[in-house]
Protein backbone atom coordinates (compact mmCIF):
# COMPACT_ATOMS: atom_id res chain seq x y z
CA UNK A 1 0.00 0.00 0.00
CA UNK A 2 1.14 3.46 -0.73
CA UNK A 3 1.87 5.92 2.10
CA UNK A 4 1.41 9.23 1.52
CA UNK A 5 3.16 12.08 2.94
CA UNK A 6 2.46 15.94 2.74
CA UNK A 7 4.79 18.31 1.30
CA UNK A 8 5.05 19.89 4.58
CA UNK A 9 7.26 16.56 5.90
CA UNK A 10 9.05 16.02 2.62
CA UNK A 11 12.39 18.08 3.99
CA UNK A 12 12.66 15.63 6.98
CA UNK A 13 11.62 12.76 5.45
CA UNK A 14 14.70 13.54 2.86
CA UNK A 15 16.96 13.85 6.04
CA UNK A 16 16.41 10.49 7.98
CA UNK A 17 15.95 8.44 4.83
CA UNK A 18 18.97 9.40 2.50
CA UNK A 19 18.43 7.18 -0.09
CA UNK A 20 15.02 8.57 -1.41
CA UNK A 21 14.51 10.36 -4.91
CA UNK A 22 11.82 12.37 -6.24
CA UNK A 23 10.22 11.39 -9.23
CA UNK A 24 7.78 14.12 -10.38
CA UNK A 25 5.06 12.64 -13.10
CA UNK A 26 3.94 15.89 -14.94
CA UNK A 27 3.89 16.97 -18.12
CA UNK A 28 6.81 18.82 -19.81
CA UNK A 29 4.29 22.09 -20.05
CA UNK A 30 3.74 21.91 -16.06
CA UNK A 31 7.55 21.89 -15.46
CA UNK A 32 7.80 24.81 -17.89
CA UNK A 33 4.82 26.79 -16.70
CA UNK A 34 4.22 26.01 -13.14
CA UNK A 35 8.14 24.99 -12.26
CA UNK A 36 9.67 22.37 -10.80
CA UNK A 37 10.43 20.85 -7.86
CA UNK A 38 14.43 21.00 -6.81
CA UNK A 39 15.46 17.96 -4.79
CA UNK A 40 18.83 18.59 -5.13
CA UNK A 41 19.09 21.56 -2.56
CA UNK A 42 17.28 19.05 -0.13
CA UNK A 43 20.38 16.35 -0.71
CA UNK A 44 18.32 14.68 -3.35
CA UNK A 45 17.30 13.82 -6.64
CA UNK A 46 14.76 14.79 -8.94
CA UNK A 47 13.58 12.50 -12.20
CA UNK A 48 11.01 13.74 -14.17
CA UNK A 49 9.32 11.37 -15.89
CA UNK A 50 5.60 11.56 -17.32
CA UNK A 51 2.70 9.33 -16.28
CA UNK A 52 -0.20 10.40 -18.72
CA UNK A 53 0.32 12.96 -21.57
CA UNK A 54 -3.83 13.39 -22.00
CA UNK A 55 -4.29 15.48 -18.79
CA UNK A 56 -8.19 15.28 -20.36
CA UNK A 57 -7.52 11.22 -19.38
CA UNK A 58 -4.76 11.38 -16.76
CA UNK A 59 -5.92 8.19 -15.12
CA UNK A 60 -4.55 6.21 -18.34
CA UNK A 61 -0.79 5.88 -18.04
CA UNK A 62 1.93 5.87 -20.61
CA UNK A 63 2.29 2.69 -21.57
CA UNK A 64 6.64 3.00 -21.22
CA UNK A 65 6.04 4.98 -18.24
CA UNK A 66 7.64 1.71 -16.04
CA UNK A 67 10.26 1.23 -18.62
CA UNK A 68 11.12 4.60 -18.28
CA UNK A 69 11.12 4.74 -14.68
CA UNK A 70 13.66 1.33 -14.90
CA UNK A 71 16.26 3.59 -16.80
CA UNK A 72 16.64 6.12 -14.43
CA UNK A 73 15.52 5.03 -11.06
CA UNK A 74 16.90 1.54 -8.94
CA UNK A 75 14.29 0.00 -6.63
CA UNK A 76 17.27 0.44 -4.29
CA UNK A 77 15.87 3.95 -3.89
CA UNK A 78 12.61 4.86 -2.06
CA UNK A 79 10.51 7.36 -4.34
CA UNK A 80 8.45 10.27 -3.39
CA UNK A 81 6.21 10.80 -6.51
CA UNK A 82 4.88 13.69 -7.03
CA UNK A 83 2.34 15.70 -9.69
CA UNK A 84 0.19 18.45 -9.37
CA UNK A 85 -2.33 17.72 -6.90
CA UNK A 86 -1.56 13.98 -5.94
CA UNK A 87 -3.75 12.17 -8.14
CA UNK A 88 -1.32 11.02 -11.15
CA UNK A 89 0.78 10.54 -8.22
CA UNK A 90 -0.95 8.50 -6.73
CA UNK A 91 -1.63 6.26 -9.87
CA UNK A 92 2.05 6.09 -10.41
CA UNK A 93 3.01 5.27 -7.03
CA UNK A 94 0.47 1.91 -7.54
CA UNK A 95 2.40 1.12 -10.48
CA UNK A 96 5.69 1.48 -9.28
CA UNK A 97 4.73 -0.45 -6.27
CA UNK A 98 3.75 -3.52 -8.48
CA UNK A 99 7.11 -3.44 -9.85
CA UNK A 100 8.85 -3.63 -6.43
CA UNK A 101 9.11 0.08 -5.59
CA UNK A 102 9.27 1.98 -2.41
CA UNK A 103 6.59 4.62 -2.78
CA UNK A 104 5.63 7.60 -1.43
CA UNK A 105 2.57 9.77 -2.79
CA UNK A 106 3.11 13.04 -2.01
CA UNK A 107 -0.50 14.05 -1.38
CA UNK A 108 -0.63 17.89 -2.06
CA UNK A 109 1.87 17.67 -5.16
CA UNK A 110 3.52 20.59 -6.55
CA UNK A 111 1.11 22.99 -6.24
CA UNK A 112 -2.00 22.06 -3.44
CA UNK A 113 -4.66 19.98 -3.19
CA UNK A 114 -7.06 22.73 -1.89
CA UNK A 115 -6.24 21.19 1.62
CA UNK A 116 -2.57 21.33 2.17
CA UNK A 117 -0.32 23.83 0.02
CA UNK A 118 2.13 21.14 -1.82
CA UNK A 119 5.36 21.55 -2.97
CA UNK A 120 5.92 25.20 -4.15
CA UNK A 121 3.75 26.84 -1.80
CA UNK A 122 5.28 25.33 1.30
CA UNK A 123 8.50 27.24 0.62
CA UNK A 124 10.51 24.24 -1.27
CA UNK A 125 12.90 24.40 -3.21
CA UNK A 126 12.30 25.34 -7.50
CA UNK A 127 13.39 25.69 -10.53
Amino acid sequence: MVKQIKSSEVKTFLETNPQTVILDVRTENEWTSLGKPKADALNSKTYFITVSFDLSNWQKADPNFIENVRKEINKENQVLVMCAAGGRSMIAAELLEKEGYTTHNISDGFSGNGQDPGWKNSGLPTS
